[in-house]
């Protein structure tokens, strides 16, 4: 845990992970270097913590947050895992012909 903060009892932490988990899901729009700031200060963690447990090297977290590195699909499951999440691909609804009429498409 970042020395920064106290130590946490367990129900602590599992409120914050929690916490953390909502807010990813609720905010797909954020860029992987967002999302990773935001676990970090959200479970108290640093970067040396959050390559530690999700088995990334310390650099290549760092370069993904630094946005000089994209990361790979692999590297973003592993970030993910730490909170138990996996990103996957999901059908979007399907196009109504009014929105083919006014030229939206999928």
């Amino acid at each position: 845990m970042d020395k920064r903060y106290t130590a946490l009892t367990l129900q602590q932490q599992l409120e914050l992970r929690r916490k953390a988990i909502d807010e990813v899901l609720a905010n797909p729009q954020w860029s992987l270097p967002d999302a990773i700031r935001h676990l970090k200060s959200t479970m108290r963690i640093t970067t040396s913590e959050l390559a530690r447990l999700s088995g990334l090297a310390f650099r290549t977290l760092q370069d993904i947050e630094r946005g000089q590195s994209e990361g790979s699909v692999h590297s973003m499951n592993l970030i993910f895992s730490v909170l138990g999440l996996k990103l996957g691909v999901v059908r979007r609804s399907p196009v109504t012909d009014e929105q083919t009429q006014n030229g939206s498409s999928l």
